[in-house]
């Protein structure tokens, strides 16, 4: 549907949740798979050029065999299994079967290191865990030192030692063993996110989570249909991969199309191309890769959206996209706690810089540090009501976490922005000190405990530098021992280390080598002040 200023304000004063008690993800695949068994559910391509196609019917029945599986393996309702797992076809139907047994899923990324798997398994319990060829190394790091105890790899071509084989276990169940009562109220997943100290935290959402992101993302942000062929470049260890694939590609009954692969943005042009992709969502850092690419033009798409999320997205992308493809690329914001919050929704005037519009529903908020709405044209925080069933239900058994996240009668988002006359909304920065970059979500603590692991840093702290194509990049100021002097090859030392103990994404891309940090009387460093001397002077347009 396409909007107007009177049909969007309309829809935000009648809006009503209306969410069934019984709604869950699997009874809503296996409906689509009766009305239309043959239909493509997911068309898979890898970067070897092998393709694959899977039907509604055979993902139901991948689904069914493995949530059979799983409770032969003694899998029961509440229980949480983890997914450390690339973009397959066969993601869909362990995350989907765990729900069949009733399990809570807890998506991985695929770059994570052992002592991070060891940390998910541990915070939340997990005994079972589904990974691939590619990350059974890092699993088998840990073995014998956290809850795992059953193994399961996408595998088929070889046997491991200590774990089951996936194609083996879908094959022995029966797709017709009695699948777990689950309802709207029951949790669903559990998604790490990083925040400004600690460890990631484990944020908990119900099955109405994929009911909202249907009802909002789905109809605000995408525009989407069962007739899309959608394509969202996410991969399955993140938050978006329940907002896109799951939340709206699997509830809306389209097609989506996955691939595994690095990105190369004349081979992601070719894709576009090749499978007739509707709706493409990528993060602003492809989409300024594409800009770069001489002549888009040349590829005859049949897009009719492109949407972005992760960070701010600026001007000269929307336009190099508009110019080759007649498609202006909508700003969507969000969080791993929320559906989609803001965006430019289809038909209305996007205007350059704006996140976009406060989407139906959820009643986004700008406050102040007393939790009181600013004004128009005030810097504020995003905030919604903790009520809201358009954000998480609190974190995995940690109600300390709850409390700290739901004071003051508000849920925070961490994230800055003013709004306009015209209602837009536009991002301003963060709160806090969580670093936003390639639409990866790091917290600074991460990459300082990574840093002073290694004996050449005494002291470290990390904060968000400006970057012309990745919007922000980690950038670390380090104090060195004695010893130590400052150098490129030390750099690349201090970098590799990094990204040996945590994810790589986390590496800082520029290190300073510095005699002190900035601090509080307390001790406590001042980010702040070293974030707001690197963004000093910088456009981020």
């Amino acid at each position: 549907m396409r909007y107007d200023k009177v049909l969007y304000e309309n829809e935000r004063k009648t809006f009503r949740w209306e969410i069934p008690a019984d709604y869950n993800i699997v009874d809503v695949v296996e409906g689509h798979a009766r009305r239309h068994p043959d239909k493509t559910s997911v068309i898979w391509e890898d970067a070897s050029g092998a393709e694959r196609a899977v039907s509604y019917a055979e993902m139901v029945d991948g689904m069914r065999r493995f949530g059979s599986a799983l409770i032969r393996l003694g899998v029961r309702k509440g229980d949480p299994v983890m997914h450390v797992l690339p973009r397959l076809p066969e993601a869909h139907m362990a995350q989907l079967g765990t729900f069949v047994a009733g399990g809570v899923a807890i998506p991985c990324s695929e770059m994570l290191k052992p002592k991070e798997i060891a940390y998910r398994a541990e915070a939340s319990g997990a005994a079972v865990i589904v990974a691939d060829a590619s990350t059974v190394d890092a699993v088998d790091a840990v073995r014998g030192s956290c809850p795992l105890r059953t193994f399961i790899v996408i595998d088929s071509a070889a046997d491991r030692d200590g774990w089951l084989r996936f194609d083996r276990l879908v094959a022995d169940a029966d797709p017709s063993v009695k699948k777990a009562k689950i309802g709207a109220d029951d949790p669903m997943t559990i998604n790490f996110t990083s925040g400004t100290t600690g460890n990631p935290k484990p944020v908990v959402h119900k099955h109405r989570w994929m009911f909202c992101h249907n009802r909002v993302t789905g109809r605000y942000w995408y525009d989407a249909s069962g007739d899309d062929v959608i394509w969202a470049t996410t991969a399955p260890g993140w938050a978006k991969w329940y907002w896109s694939p799951i939340g709206v590609s699997l509830t809306t009954g389209a097609i989506q199309f996955m691939y595994n692969g690095r990105f190369d943005a004349e081979q992601y042009l070719r894709l576009l191309e090749k499978h007739r992709i509707t709706k493409l969502c990528a993060t602003p850092t492809e989409y300024r890769l594409f800009a770069q690419v001489a002549d888009m033009a040349k590829h005859r798409l049949v897009l009719k959206d492109a949407l972005s999320a992760g960070e701010p997205l600026n001007v000269e992308p929307i336009e190099a996209f508009k110019r080759a493809f007649g498609v202006t690329i909508r700003d969507g914001y969000g969080q791993t706690e929320s559906v989609c919050l803001v965006c430019n929704l289809p038909g209305m005037p996007v205007k350059p810089g704006a996140m976009g519009l406060p989407t139906p529903g959820p009643g986004v908020v700008l406050i102040d540090e007393t939790g009181q709405p600013v004004s128009q044209g005030e810097i504020g925080e995003i905030a919604l009501r903790p009520d809201n069933p358009a954000i998480f239900d609190g974190y995995w058994k940690a109600p300390e976490l709850d409390r700290e996240a739901f004071s003051g009668g508000w849920y925070r988002t961490g994230d800055l922005a003013r709004m306009d006359e015209d209602g837009y909304l536009f991002f301003e920065g963060r709160a806090d000190d969580v670093i936003l970059t390639s639409g990866y979500r790091i917290g600074p603590f991460e990459v300082e405990d990574a840093l002073v692991g290694h004996p050449a840093v005494v002291e470290a702290a990390a904060i968000a530098a400006p970057h012309r194509e990745r919007g922000e990049i980690v950038k670390a100021f380090v104090i060195l021992a004695k010893g130590y002097r400052p150098s490129d090859a030390l750099t690349k030392e201090l970098q590799d280390h990094v990204k040996s103990v945590t994810a790589p994404y986390k590496y800082p891309r520029a290190i300073d080598y510095v005699a002190e940090l900035p601090k509080t009387t307390s001790g406590k460093i001042r980010r702040a002040e070293l974030k707001r001397k690197e963004w000093e002077g910088w456009d981020r347009r």
